[in-house]
């Protein structure tokens, strides 16, 4: 199974479960040993599955100042749903993260991702959704996230938190942001039924199990209302 072209309203793309899947259950980790010094405004970039909900809940942590969806790890002429969806490019769906890391760190946005966005254990998939452009990555923006990144999955690894090793890649590759009605996806369309049974629970869970670092109302990529 992979996302499968619907329609929602005026023509949306869908992301649909069909069949049963793989759970995406929140786990409750460790925070990274050492963090990373940044300044600025700084960017990390993740994949996770479905981008509505990775970009949902990067959308409720505080410090983050921009959440969108979009592609990465393929070439630009690709970067387009209907090619990505069916599988057919290098891309993985993913989220660009722009934060101010006095507020959150790094290593706080890797530990929200590998605890409530996504189970970095699936392997080409997440939940419901089947193929390489489903696969948990992390496309780092600089030497010393790449280095952060290869040392919590380490870590995570070795505190055998999950049944299973980390099949998280840590990738290099550009980012495309994805078609407007992509963005905002959660926010638009809350009684969505894959948002419903799918994402929103990461919400609650991220809510539940950060409750210091969730901001109540989401920062979005366009207008709100």
């Amino acid at each position: 199974m992979r996302h499968l072209l619907g329609l929602l309203g005026a023509g949306l793309a869908m992301c649909l479960a069909t069949t049963a899947f793989a759970s995406e259950d929140p786990v409750r980790i460790p925070a990274p040993s050492a963090g990373i010094a940044e300044s600025g405004t700084a960017t990390a970039i993740f994949a996770g599955g479905c981008f509505w909900g990775v970009q949902g809940v990067f959308q409720h942590v505080e410090g983050v100042k921009s959440a969108v969806s979009g592609y990465a790890g393929g070439s630009a002429d690709q970067a387009n749903y209907e090619l990505v969806s069916a599988g057919r490019t290098s891309h993985a769906e993913a989220v660009r993260i722009e934060y101010d890391p006095a507020r959150i760190g790094y290593g706080k946005l890797m530990q929200i991702f590998f605890s409530v966005v996504h189970d970095p254990t699936q392997l080409n998939r997440q939940g419901p959704d089947i193929g390489p452009h489903y696969r948990s990555a992390i496309f780092p923006t600089s030497d010393s996230q790449a280095q952060a990144a290869k040392a919590y999955i380490a870590e995570l690894n070795a505190a055998r938190v999950y049944k299973t090793a980390i099949v998280t890649t840590i990738e290099t590759g550009a980012f495309y942001p994805a078609e407007a009605y992509h963005q905002d996806f959660m926010v638009r369309n809350p009684t969505h039924p894959y948002i419903v049974y799918h994402d929103l629970p990461k919400v609650g869970a991220f809510k539940a199990f950060f409750p210091d670092d969730y901001r109540a109302r989401p920062v979005l990529v366009g207008p709100a209302g």
